[in-house]
This record gives structure tokens, sequence and C-alpha cells, in this order.
């Protein structure tokens, strides 16, 4: 059985899904804010090592755990229905690259896994 990783397109997929998943984020008046100070740049790079180990692909994730790395946010309001937000942008811009539903399901799933952690709960 492939890897959710290998059955998204590898590195080159989640490249893509990533710099699509930014713009949209970044459009998105409910969470942009969130992102005033952030270098994109970086954050992206984060988050393409971060998704590739967590489908599956090789693990290079060398950033904050997910409770560490949003606690400042969480103190700034971050909540539910952001965390909601992202999934639903994260499915959306699967959704445009042809990603097949089960696998965005699969995806989204694990979004919803960090949730806990995410808010610092």
């Amino acid at each position: 059985m492939s890897t959710l990783y290998e059955r998204l397109g590898g590195a080159p997929a989640v490249d893509a899904a990533v710099d699509i998943f930014y713009r949209k984020v970044l459009a998105d008046d409910r969470i942009n804010g969130f992102f005033d100070s952030v270098d994109m740049e970086k954050q992206a790079a984060k988050q393409k090592a971060f998704l590739t180990m967590v489908f599956g692909g090789p693990n290079a994730y060398t950033g904050k755990d997910m409770r560490e790395g949003h606690r400042r946010l969480v103190a700034r309001g971050l909540g539910d229905v952001h965390v909601d937000a992202v999934i639903e942008l994260l499915g959306a811009t699967l959704k445009e690259l042809g990603v097949r539903d089960e696998d965005i399901a699969e995806v989204a799933a694990l979004a919803n896994s960090t949730r806990d952690d995410v808010l610092d709960r």
C-alpha cells in the first residue's frame, strides 16, 4: 500500500499544495491576521517538511512541536474556528490539484488530529 505522500504525488505535489494553500490563507480574512509578521518563505519551507513527514514521506522536519509552535497564536485568540478555516483551505487546495476525495478526507483527519495540540489544550 502506498503512503499518502506517494498518492498525493510526492515532493512536487506537496510543494505545489503548500504554495497554493498559503495564497489562500493570506487572502482569507478569517486567518490571515495570524501571519502578519511571519516570514512566509520560511513558513512554507517548514510546512512542506512537516506535511512530507505527516503524509509518510521522508522526515526532515526540525521545527517546533504543535503546542510550542502555536502557543503565541493561541494567546492572540487562535481557536477552533481558525483551525476549521485552515482545514477547509487545505481541502480546497487539494481539490484544486485534483486529489481524490478519499485522500482529502485522510488529510483532513490528520489535520484535525492535531487540533488539541495546536490549540494547546
